[in-house]
């Protein structure tokens, strides 16, 4: 299997290879996860590691990394969270990408329940130095 580091010093780095990707920043945050079979309805990033309580959310995207649509998402504990699986809302396909992101509890009305939607503020992503915290994988 083929391995990537991509995170980075004093800022956060992303990106992409073959079939494992990483993303992490100095401060404790990250996620991590690989390419995997989503046939099953699920998606699982193999760690997060989260400030706060807060989400996993799968968003879709393309070759632009911009995040798309929200087709799961996963509670999260503050700090690790190994093997953080999301239920997917929607059918994915293989070769999808797939951004798996860590997202904030906070500006909701609810707690414990993800109110997210593209573009608000409520449960909203989580940033480090002005990034998101995240990785892209790729549907198998």
């Amino acid at each position: 299997m083929k391995k990537t580091l991509l995170a980075a010093s004093a800022s956060f780095a992303i990106g992409l290879s073959g079939s494992y990707a990483l993303a992490a920043s100095h401060a404790g945050m990250g996620v991590m996860g690989e390419d995997q079979d989503v046939s099953g309805g699920t998606v699982t990033a193999s760690s997060v590691t989260a400030p706060a309580n807060g989400w996993l959310v799968v968003h879709r995207t393309d070759d632009e990394m911009k995040p798309g649509p929200v087709v799961g998402y996963a509670p999260l504990k503050a700090g690790e969270n190994m093997d953080a699986a999301a239920i997917l809302t929607e059918p994915v396909a293989s070769g999808d990408k797939l951004m798996l992101m860590l997202h904030g509890e906070e500006g909701g009305t609810r707690t414990g329940i993800f109110e997210y939607t593209l573009g608000a503020t409520e449960d909203g992503p989580v940033r480090m130095d002005g990034k998101l915290v995240m990785v892209v994988i790729t549907a198998k």
